[in-house]
């Protein structure tokens, strides 16, 4: 299996795994801002971007071993693990498989519950959708659930960008993966290390409802609501989310 990963900056290591259906270059305002000061570890996951495509649905496990993988390689025994949206799914499934590995969470525009049927079924629907048609279709029917109305041009044709830098059986094994998913709210519960979560004003996928209830359940949580921002909200309020992102990694 070979996947691809970014490896930039030097540090306090900080692992991110990127939202559904992007890949890892959606952390580069991170990345370019915040990368003097800390070493960011941030993988394409498998059938996104430059990663190889899997067999089976890409389980959020999966892709919590595809990373711990890459920190073994790179001899990086704890680090501070992160995600947005189905990064977070799979940063859960980590530290529900590695627990030891995770020196504090960041976990963005995400939620710990598992799928309802209803959502089950739709994702079902997408990946067929997907298969069928190509991903194009997903610029259309997602963009107006990751972004709000309000999002710049630039940042609109970027997304629009990386959905299309992806490959169909990629998409369709990630929405089998999310929709297989368990419920973390055990893991959460057990975690005692530190904790940011941030989310968007205006996130109607993973509302600010949800990152409360996460909230409610971490030991030593923080939390962030990002003005004017959707559920993408390390780019479309990259600056703010840089802000809060880099004042709880230098307090660690």
């Amino acid at each position: 299996m070979r996947l691809h990963y970014l490896d930039e900056g030097q540090g306090l290591p900080v692992l991110l795994l990127h939202a559904f259906p992007l890949n890892a270059d959606s952390f580069r305002p991170q990345l370019d801002a915040l990368s003097g000061r800390f070493r960011f570890i941030v993988p394409d996951h498998r059938g996104f971007g430059r990663s190889q495509l899997g067999s089976g649905p890409a389980e959020m496990d999966r892709l919590a071993r595809d990373a711990l993988g890459i920190l073994d390689m790179l001899k990086i025994n704890q680090a501070v693990i992160g995600g947005v949206s189905m990064g977070g799914y799979a940063t859960m499934a980590l530290l529900r498989r590695d627990p030891a590995r995770a020196r504090a969470l960041v976990l963005a525009d995400t939620q710990a519950g598992a799928d309802d049927e209803q959502t089950k079924l739709r994702r079902a629907q997408t990946a067929r959708e997907v298969l069928e048609k190509g991903v194009e279709v997903l610029v259309d029917s997602l963009l107006p659930k990751l972004l709000t109305p309000n999002a710049l041009l630039a940042t609109r044709n970027a997304v629009s960008t990386l959905i299309r830098s992806n490959r169909p059986e990629g998409v369709a094994a990630a929405l089998q993966g999310m929709a297989m998913r368990l419920d973390s709210k055990d893991i959460l519960v057990r975690f005692a290390g530190p904790a940011l979560i941030v989310v968007g004003e205006h996130d109607e996928a993973t509302p600010a409802d949800r990152a409360k209830e996460m909230k409610a359940l971490l030991k030593s949580p923080e939390l962030s609501v990002l003005p004017g921002a959707g559920h993408l909200s390390n780019l479309e309020a990259s600056q703010a989310f840089n802000r809060v992102l880099e004042g709880f990694l230098s307090s660690l």
